[in-house]
């Protein structure tokens, strides 16, 4: 079958992509072996935070009486009752995603695996699909590495958790980083007993080290443990459940538990569509090399989402998307390098983060302002009870443009589009000081911590 434009997968950019492409005439199919959505819409955000939402209101539940509220008895999670309204929320979306698909014209969803036959041609279920054009959107997995004799035990991973409808009675979990510490508070809140297993000396590693022990202070005090800097990871069977060993010398060092999640990163879904049979080039982690624009080293190959590693969000999922779009239909000239990184940790408080952070700045060697928080200084944290964390920002001390900024804390996922929107108006952070606040919002705070910079020693 011959076609315009051939879009592989239907993740975050895939579908919206596929849409513009047959609006614009060009006859187009989209194939999907699995999921129509990909992992936000089925195994990430969407499902993910509908269960922290759940394990929000248990946790709220339990803390009423700080807030005058009585609550008669225990608080109880039916875990079925979680599951399916999980399900629910999911179903919405995925099902609303595909009404909208099969509604275009002059587009064909497939479901099958795709895999190239040449650079541009594709087979599918035994078909040969032939087009000018292939956008490839194909995502990733979790990663399994690391743990000796993994494969000898069950463990759970960010999709197979997703079917869990029981409370396991004590979780391990191997990665001490966004995933794996959103899981924690998570079943922390339904009522397990967590472990974090984490290889570095500290959590989140790409953070900076006041925000890592901040956000390791905030779930101890939910009940969550730490074992850090645990090397040599091994894992076995445990009677019915399963035991993490962390020690290079042999010894009995190790931590057992009911279930056991793997947290551990992500690999791309890239080695089983013959790429190199179409000559698409790849990195030494399987990701597909593009370049500013999303394409590949191959004419007529672009590669969008997760799968091209510039970019682990479903947000710049999508922002790939509307750069291949603006460039290749609407005669614009966007790029990857001009998007500034944001991106959220779902804990509770959450933590919002845009641009760079304070160890950045500093290995920049770069005249710079900082200016530091706490929450408890913020009227609409003290009202709701919730003062945990800080917020920081980062000024560049010549031009005055702000160069990157935490919020962890009540809100901080909303709280840090802000500063975002200043920092892509390229405007001075005077302008942010001197503007005028609700109150009482976390927000209104922003140019009060602008007042306070001071160089950065």
């Amino acid at each position: 079958m011959n076609f315009d434009a051939i879009v592989i997968g239907a993740g975050q950019a895939g579908p919206s992509l596929a849409v513009r492409l047959a609006e614009s005439g060009r006859k187009t199919a989209i194939v999907e072996r699995k999921l129509l959505g990909g992992t936000c819409v089925n195994t990430g955000c969407i499902p993910t935070k509908t269960l922290i939402a759940s394990a929000r209101v248990a946790h709220v539940a339990r803390i009423a009486s700080d807030y005058g509220i009585s609550v008669p008895g225990d608080v109880r999670v039916d875990m079925a009752q979680v599951k399916a309204r999980r399900d629910a929320v999911v179903r919405q979306s995925s099902e609303s995603l595909r009404s909208w698909l099969d509604r275009t014209l002059n587009l064909t969803v497939i479901h099958g695996h795709a895999r190239f036959e040449s650079a541009h041609r594709v087979r599918v279920n035994g078909q040969i699909l032939e087009a000018p054009q292939i956008f490839l959107d194909v995502g990733g997995r979790a990663a399994v590495r690391g743990i000796e004799d993994i494969s000898e035990v069950r463990y759970l991973d960010n999709s197979s958790v997703m079917e869990v409808d029981f409370l396991p009675e004590h979780l391990l979990i191997v990665g001490g980083s966004y995933i794996g510490l959103e899981f924690a508070q998570m079943y922390r809140r339904f009522g397990s007993r967590v472990t974090v297993i984490e290889m570095a000396p500290r959590l989140i590693g790409r953070e900076d080290e006041d925000v890592s022990a901040e956000v390791q202070a905030i779930l101890e005090r939910e009940g969550v443990e730490f074992r850090l800097s645990s090397k040599c990871l091994n894992a076995a069977r445990d009677g019915d459940g399963v035991r993490v060993g962390m020690d290079c010398e042999g010894s009995d060092e190790g931590v057992s538990g009911s279930h056991l999640l793997l947290a551990i990163g992500r690999t791309p879904n890239t080695d089983d569509l013959g790429l190199a049979v179409a000559g698409v080039a790849t990195d030494e982690r399987g990701f597909i090399t593009v370049d500013d624009e999303l394409r590949t080293n191959v004419p007529g190959i672009w590669a969008l989402g997760e799968a091209n590693g510039r970019g682990a969000f479903t947000h710049t999922s999508y922002n790939d998307y509307e750069i291949v779009a603006a460039n290749l239909l609407d005669g614009e000239r966007r790029r990857v390098s001009d998007r500034i990184p944001i991106y959220a940790l779902f804990i509770d408080p959450p933590l919002g983060r845009v641009g760079m952070g304070e160890a950045e700045v500093r290995k920049s060697g770069r005249k710079a302002l900082i200016a530091k928080m706490p929450m408890t200084r913020v009227g609409r944290a003290r009202e709701r009870g919730e003062t945990q964390g800080f917020m920081k920002v980062l000024v560049d001390g010549e031009t005055k443009h702000v160069l990157g900024a935490t919020v962890l804390g009540i809100e901080g996922d909303e709280v840090i589009h802000a500063i975002a929107n200043l920092m892509y108006a390229r405007a001075p952070y005077t302008v942010m000081q001197r503007a005028v606040h609700v109150h009482p919002t976390v927000s209104e705070l922003l140019p009060t911590l602008l007042g306070t910079l001071q160089p950065l020693e």
